[in-house]
């Protein structure tokens, strides 16, 4: 019979038990091996059943077993020690706390004296019960940190994935959102995480007997889960409030997860307050239709601040002054923060300004298709006064994500284009990425080249903890380089062992979901063998991803599976969206082919690829394959992974392979870009590549065994990827990355622009685009020092520039003056510029216009260019960009000015 109802019971642990509570509900315990060891010893086989989840495993182990380790002195050593260790990651200083301790000594001029207080709530925010909120005008930005680095961070993501047991995560955006977390832990910045909580997590994926993706969708329970729900202190769950169309309410709990030092805040509509329609906004990530995505993302920026206010309010927790939004999906988290200033006093413009300048936003698609767009229409129906932020002018609220500019969808809501008019700082997740999204949001800042678009880069790391497997970890990175190549080898073939059996064990589970009986799968005992070179190709299954390129010539590539003398086994994983069909008759066809009986012993497709598998997989291959369409990788994490237990990339110069390969490291994959050449062309040219490289370096290379039986060169790649690369690729280094050059600066911004200077800076930005149209570079001059016959100039000499400019009314003390100097093209485009700025020195005369000098110094051989241009200047702006304004010379001024030497 079926239960009406379900619900969980916790155990009851003894007394001298009880630390393992603590230690099972922080999710530390995933990245640290002591503690997992531990939770093993608790039950060994419960904790295989359990999937390695300690909740599961404290739910299910018999009472009398926990007695017996009650009385287990040697038991309860383990567990003090584990506790204490904890303890100690939770409270002792680390990487931060000791950079803040290094600008207070070194008294940076932001400071406050040590100890000053950290308002609670931010300025102009609404005051918890009880309290009092100033006028806007006279709210300080309250007092600054004890450094220049900010209190406290906030990180918005639509996933995170932290470990198995916490399913709340797709692909490669919640792991690296989950390494983001993790890695902030380990290093003590302050970050608190903000997300959903998906009921059905995202789908479980199986095979029919002809090889077609089936989608199954468990329930998960938040009390099975390693969570807490927050509670008011009177012991009452915390209900977040959204109005939705007809002020019909919305509301959500919040659920604690414990990522270390790092709080991570769910939220989740499937409460009893809710409809039917209301309690499923949170049933699946990534599911449903165009108004259930953005109900989804409102729930997730807009219900995310107050969950956040919620909580720093009740813990005493600092409120976060820097606000990081991981993709566009959390944007209308500026939103709501912009509500609460205006419902303190602040005007809209104010607010704005008072918002980007604390905000990060982190773009991860180098393509539009990879955007959440919405109907302006659709938008415009969820706001204004019988829905969520009344506050708020409808046609505020829809300009800040609108497409216009050349190019765009005017009719489209673009959350990217809204998150990056709502931050301050943006970043792309690669060099290469940041080069492409400054393409792509070009139009944002019109007169800009590209390259002077404000979005940097951050090339994304991964949490070596977590991905690194336990052999490797134990020997440790400086090992590696004193390490006996017979050592070496050996590791590398127990990996590989070790994965040979995962996958035996996940195909014939797989075969046996599609139907296959025990008696026709004895072959399944021969598959893979520990001693043949093994790649690995696993991850989500968009087209430009390529999961059949290796397909694209059959035969060349069984001769590759089957070759006498240097044979190639290749292990396959990947999910395709459910709503995408093309995507799952790409895994039909690989596994159709992984199906025919003269290969499936060397390529096998092993279905539900999620954190489990891939904690097996990356240890387990040789070679990591990627073979994306370049540039539409954004960075790619997995060969990352990989490469931190020794295995070699053969990719496609793209993502973070484009910056950091090395001969030593693996192989580029060439590649056929351009537009002259159409796909079908380019798959079969790339495919070739692949196809030679295979037979006749990466093979040969590993099977080229010396004296000692041992391939000298193959472990030497082995060794250099390990000692070399590794460091690289980590996400310690990708957080203190974010920590230095965005966090800081988004937290001095945020100190800076209270709401009295944003509010100037908001009128002054008004007058600027006010005179904007009329502010023209009128006439230019260059003289050139010595003189140089016919033109020509020498290398060291001097170019006098005097330039009239027409400032439509402003001061010069809004605007700079630059000449812009560098190598130039065939098409006369300056590259590698060099801007200098040009000093006023008269003005304005009787045409209204005002002079500016100065020198320009040739201090480059080769076709030479410059020009002059105009920009806003204002002391509080992030970037020159900034405002998207820009005047330059008219064609006709350019001519006179003579403006290129040959």
């Amino acid at each position: 019979m079926k239960a009406i109802r379900r619900f969980s019971v916790r155990p009851v642990l003894p007394e001298p038990l009880r630390p393992l509570h603590r230690l099972a509900r922080n999710l530390r315990w995933s990245w640290h091996p002591e503690t997992r060891e531990l939770f093993e010893s608790v039950d060994p086989e419960g904790w295989r059943e359990s999937g390695g989840d300690p909740v599961r495993l404290l739910g299910a182990v018999p009472v009398s077993r926990l007695a017996d380790l009650a009385e287990d002195r040697s038991f309860l050593r383990r567990l003090t020690a584990a506790a204490d260790d904890l303890h100690d990651y939770l409270t002792g200083p680390r990487w931060y706390q000791g950079r803040v301790a290094a600008e207070d000594r070194a008294g940076p001029g932001a400071s406050a004296p040590s100890g000053a207080p950290v308002p609670s709530v931010p300025p102009g925010a609404p005051a918890p019960s009880g309290a009092s909120v100033p006028s806007a005008t006279s709210v300080p930005p309250g007092p600054p940190a004890p450094s220049g680095l900010p209190t406290a961070i906030a990180y918005f993501s639509p996933e995170f994935g932290i470990t198995a047991a916490l399913p709340q995560y797709s692909g490669g955006l919640g792991i690296l959102a989950g390494d983001h977390l993790k890695a902030a832990s380990d290093l003590g910045v302050p970050l608190m995480g903000v997300g959903l909580l998906y009921r059905h997590g995202y789908f479980r994926q199986s095979l029919s007997r002809e090889g077609w993706q089936q989608e199954h969708y468990p329930v998960l329970d938040p009390d099975e889960l390693p969570l807490t729900q927050l509670c008011e202190a009177d012991g009452r769950p915390v209900r977040i409030p959204l109005t939705l169309p007809g002020g019909r309410p919305l509301h959500a709990r919040v659920w604690q997860a414990q990522v270390g030092r790092v709080p991570l805040l769910l939220l989740d509509s499937d409460v009893e307050e809710n409809g039917h329609g209301e309690r499923e906004v949170t049933d699946r990530l990534y599911g449903g239709g165009s108004e259930h995505r953005l109900l989804q993302e409102m729930l997730l920026g807009i219900g995310g601040v107050r969950a956040l206010r919620a909580y720093c309010g009740l813990t005493g927790h600092p409120e976060p002054e820097v606000f990081h939004t991981n993709e566009g999906h959390a944007g209308f988290q500026g939103l709501e923060r912009i509500r609460e200033l205006i419902a303190g006093g602040a005007g809209f413009d104010a607010a704005h300004e008072a918002v980007r300048a604390g905000t990060v936003f982190t773009t991860h698609t180098p393509v539009p298709a990879g955007i959440d767009r919405f109907d302006r229409e659709l938008v415009a129906r969820h706001f204004g006064d019988d829905a969520e932020l009344p506050g708020i002018e409808v046609e505020r609220i829809l300009a800040l994500g609108m497409e216009t500019y050349p190019g765009g969808e005017p009719g489209l809501f673009n959350m990217a284009v809204m998150g990056l008019r709502l931050a301050q700082r943006a970043n792309g997740v690669s060099t290469l990425h940041g080069r492409v999204s400054r393409e792509m949001f070009a139009g944002l800042w019109p007169g800009f080249d590209p390259e002077e678009v404000p979005i940097a880069s951050i090339t994304n790391g991964v949490h070596a903890p977590t991905w690194t497997a336990p052999e490797v970890t134990r020997l440790g990175a400086r090992q590696f380089g004193h390490l006996a190549d017979s050592e070496l080898w050996e590791l590398r073939r127990t990996l590989r062992k070790r994965l040979v059996a995962e996958a035996r064990q996940r195909l014939y589970a797989s075969w046996r979901q599609r139907g296959a009986g025990t008696a026709e799968l004895g072959w399944i005992d021969g598959v893979l063998d520990p001693d043949v070179l093994t790649i690995g190709f696993a991850r989500r299954v968009p087209s430009y991803k390529r999961l059949t390129l290796m397909l694209r010539d059959q035969d060349r590539l069984m001769e590759l599976l089957l070759h006498p003398e240097r044979p190639v086994q290749i292990v396959v994983a990947g999910k395709a969206h459910p709503a995408d069909d093309g995507g799952k008759r790409l895994v039909q066809e690989l596994v159709r082919f992984a199906d025919d009986p003269r290969v499936r012993h060397r390529l096998v497709f092993l279905p539900d690829y999620g954190m489990g598998m891939a904690q097996q997989l990356y240890p387990g291959c040789d070679v990591w394959l990627n073979n994306p369409l370049r540039p539409l990788e954004a960075c790619g994490t997995s060969g990352m992974k990989a490469a931190l237990n020794g295995c070699l990339n053969l990719s496609v110069l793209d993502g973070w392979w484009d910056e950091w390969y090395e001969p030593d490291f693996g192989w580029a994959i060439p590649t056929a870009d351009g537009d002259a050449i159409d796909e079908t062309r380019r798959d079969d040219l790339e495919a070739a590549a692949l196809y030679d490289l295979l037979e006749q370096r990466v093979a040969p290379r590993f099977y080229d065994r010396g004296p000692d039986g041992l391939p000298g060169r193959w472990i030497a790649m082995v060794r250099r990827t390990l000692t070399t690369l590794g460091p690289k690729v980590l996400a310690g280094r990708m957080v203190r990355e974010y920590a230095e050059r965005l966090y800081a600066p988004a937290a001095r911004s945020h100190r800076a622009l209270n709401l009295a200077a944003a509010a100037e800076l908001a009128t002054w930005k008004t007058r600027i685009r006010a005179a904007w149209p009329d502010v023209a570079v009128d006439h230019v001059e260059a003289h050139l020092t010595p003189p140089a016959p016919g033109g020509a100039a020498e290398l060291g000499s001097t170019l006098s520039l005097r330039v009239r400019v027409r400032l439509g009314g402003l001061d010069p003390a809004d605007v700079e003056v630059q000449a812009v100097a560098g190598r130039v093209d065939d098409t006369d485009r300056i590259t590698d510029a060099t801007h200098v700025p040009l000093k006023p020195t008269a003005g304005p005369d009787l045409e209204g216009r005002h002079l500016y000098e100065g020198p320009l110094a040739l201090n480059r051989t080769g076709p030479f260019g410059y020009t002059v241009r105009v920009l806003p200047a204002h002391p509080l702006l992030a970037h020159p960009a900034e405002p998207g304004l820009i005047a330059t010379p008219s064609e006709a001024t350019s001519e006179a000015a003579g403006v290129l030497m040959r």
